[in-house]
């Protein structure tokens, strides 16, 4: 079985829920996909590190650091930066947090020290809507002169994420659609 089913088989056991669910979009859904309980396992954390490191070593852009939005990226981008650290090829991670820190020096983003100023990022989430918080994450860290060189997620739940971040011009790489999870 390759790592990529590996996960699928995963994600299915562990983050997949079927009924009615309030998605943090707002929406309603038949399927909630809880990434954190596939993410937050030894195997889970270890396949996605793999898998999104593979996306990044294969992308044309060179990328400086991996982070995202606190707490769905938290154990994708540690997960990332380990694998990436064994490849011999390491990229430091960061988090944005969801509001600023109360006090010191009240940043949205930790991890500033490992990043080169002015580099270029891979942004990681473990489950993608409608693409709001990846839009939010963006900002912050174009904010603080990054670029954004790569967005990835584990999984696109098709509903219109992808094409928010298209129309300000990101594209957005899946491990997985809803698509091909499900079937």
């Amino acid at each position: 079985m390759s790592e990529k089913e590996q996960l699928k088989k995963l994600l299915l056991e562990k983050s997949y829920r079927h009924g009615k669910f309030k998605l943090s979009s707002g929406k309603e859904s038949d399927f909630y996909i809880d990434g954190k309980q596939t993410t937050l396992s030894a195997e889970g954390a270890y396949l996605c590190g793999r898998l999104i490191f593979a996306v990044i070593r294969d992308n044309a852009t060179k990328i400086d650091a991996v982070g995202g939005m606190t707490l769905g990226a938290d154990p994708l981008v540690t997960a990332v930066s380990v694998v990436s650290h064994l490849e011999k090829a390491p990229i430091p991670a960061f988090i944005v947090r969801k509001e600023s820190k109360g006090h010191g020096t009240g940043q949205y983003i930790e991890g500033l020290s490992n990043m080169p100023p002015g580099g270029t990022v891979a942004l990681l989430e473990d489950v993608v809507t409608t693409g709001g918080t990846l839009l939010k994450v963006i900002e912050r860290v174009e904010a603080q002169g990054f670029k954004v060189g790569l967005v990835v997620t584990v999984v696109d739940r098709l509903e219109g994420g992808a094409e928010a971040l298209a129309a300000k011009g990101y594209k957005l790489e899946a491990i997985f659609t809803r698509h091909t999870l499900l079937q």
